[in-house]
């Protein structure tokens, strides 16, 4: 019975991409609103829950407990524990999946349309009743010393704290959320308690639902899951002061290839100009092969096997960034080739052909990511926290198309700093050192 569950939701999760999604926003009796877009041809519901905040709640001198907290919520709950909570989800061919990033804290849900209460009260339990057991707790803990651990010896992971200690200051983003071996060992049941109330709370949830459910249904299931949380949570964080200082960080790592990670300010996913940013970046180095950073650093000067930028809009800042890797003896030639596409563009916008490439990949690439029940459901979800209108997936490829050649031209001049940009070079790097102050 297992193996053909599994074939079934494995059947389930490879459904092929959508060209219409319907949503309606569907609200409880209790208050409690989702968006949700019906599916009634297979008996299964995917259920995306995602409280803002996350990680960066963390109280001070506690960095690391929501993430700790966060992998405990199905080490046991109620009269369960961890291996009878697992029992109990694995009878039910229901699956549970709990994440947290610096911006939200994450709950993905999967049932049958046929055991969804017994589904919903379980996840009731691990959401409301986590026993937190000290067990569990010295377990998991132990997990994340490890990851820890690992990062400390990672060169992009190095790169990466370092980046964000230099861009973040004192805000939660210049550390990482898994903490340092010292918070993570000095946490307590009552630390995790506390951060576990900080987050799960009723006024930063948002709700998206995919399948077999009608919207009476997920009214009720929505109050029987969420409606005894606490109303509120801890005090979201200020926004970060993004402080980007031009130059170069080295940082030194016995390796023989040096990895760089480089930055400048960003944009906001909803300023009027981020699909001409989206333009933008892919035929900087969001492309690709096809991009001009690919095409310069790799194709024509073979230092590198990879170089991309990516935007970077979280909730409380935004970065534009990149990363490449090459040898010691050639990353600061591959640096100089980014900056100068990175000032190229500033001063010439895109071409007619490249930006009628973009827009086909983009435009043609958005079908593919409503690929299941699942993903659909954390799309509406992400939605919701952008503050998006419920009709955006019809219109958005309209918003791509209508971005003008004339508007890249600017938005490249406005955006593109290539005097400010800011690398973090981990490595050992000839003729490369650290900027004066940094």
């Amino acid at each position: 019975m297992r193996v053909v569950t599994t074939l079934f939701l494995m059947l389930i999760a490879a459904l092929p991409a959508r060209a219409e999604v319907n949503i309606q926003s569907v609200t409880s009796p209790g208050g409690l609103t989702a968006w949700l877009v019906e599916e009634h041809s297979i008996p299964f519901v995917a259920l995306e829950l995602r409280f803002r905040g996350g990680a960066s709640l963390d109280a001070p001198g506690k960095r690391g407990a929501i993430n700790l907290m966060t992998g405990l919520l199905e080490e046991g709950a109620a009269d369960m524990d961890a291996r009878a909570f697992s029992r109990a989800s694995e009878a039910l061919a229901t699956s549970f999946g709990f994440d947290v990033s610096d911006d939200s804290l994450s709950i993905s849900a999967r049932f049958l349309t046929e055991n969804s209460e017994a589904s919903v009260a379980l996840l009731r339990a691990a959401l409301q009743e986590p026993r937190f057991d000290q067990e569990a707790i010295d377990r998991v803990r132990g997990q994340v010393l490890s990851i820890i651990q690992s990062d400390q010896k990672d060169p992009d992971d190095i790169a990466s704290e370092t980046f964000n200690r230099i861009v973040f200051g004192d805000h939660p983003y210049a550390s990482s959320l898994n903490g340092t071996p010292d918070s993570v060992a000095a946490l307590t049941r009552d630390d995790l308690i506390a951060a576990h109330d900080a987050v799960l709370a009723r006024d930063r949830i948002y709700i998206g639902a995919v399948g077999d459910i009608t919207p009476e249904e997920l009214g009720v299931l929505m109050d029987d899951l969420l409606s005894d949380l606490p109303q509120t949570g801890a005090p979201m964080p200020p926004r970060a002061e993004v402080t980007i200082p031009p130059g170069v960080t080295v940082v030194n790592f016995a390796t023989p290839q040096s990895v760089a990670l480089f930055g400048q300010k960003g944009i906001k996913q909803s300023d009027p100009d981020f699909f001409a940013a989206t333009i933008l970046n892919h035929v900087l180095g969001g492309g690709s092969f096809e991009s001009r950073l690919m095409n310069e650093v790799r194709e024509k000067r073979g230092l590198t096997y990879g170089v991309y930028s990516y935007l970077v809009p979280r909730d409380l800042a935004e970065t534009y960034m990149g990363s490449v890797s090459s040898a010691n003896d050639r990353i600061a030639d591959a640096i100089d080739v980014i900056r100068d596409e990175w000032a190229k563009l500033a001063r010439d916008g895109v071409t007619e052909t490249e930006l009628r490439d973009a827009k086909t990949f983009i435009t043609g690439s958005y079908p593919l990511r409503f690929d299941g029940n699942g993903p659909i459901a954390s799309i509406l979800v992400g939605m919701q926290m952008l503050g998006l209108p419920i009709d955006y997936i019809a219109t958005r490829n309209e918003k791509v198309e209508a971005v003008t050649l004339d508007d890249v031209k600017r938005l490249a001049d406005e955006l593109l700093d290539p005097e400010g940009l800011h690398f973090v070079v981990v490595g050992q790097p000839v003729g490369l050192e650290t900027t004066a102050g940094n």
